[in-house]
């Protein structure tokens, strides 16, 4: 698309964004809405949010997103 990201990053993008709206766990609301297994869609959304693309499109929600794998980075190693 225009923004330089696909339909899908763009569905995943908004539904980080809101996805506490849904009813039930996180994972379920991703298999119904992506049909992705969890594990392939949180290795598609840490592609995305390295992208200059995802960032332009929606750069509070990819900081935040950024800040969240930083810091589970950092408690993982040390």
């Amino acid at each position: 698309g225009e923004s330089g990201l696909s339909d899908l990053e763009i569905r995943v993008l908004d539904f980080e964004r809101s996805w506490w709206r849904y009813a039930g766990a996180k994972e379920s609301a991703i298999k119904e809405l992506f049909e992705l297994t969890p594990a392939r869609y949180y290795q598609l959304l840490n592609d995305l949010i390295d992208k200059d693309a995802a960032l332009a499109a929606a750069p509070i929600l990819v900081k935040r997103l950024r800040r969240l794998r930083e810091a589970r980075e950092r408690r993982r190693w040390g």
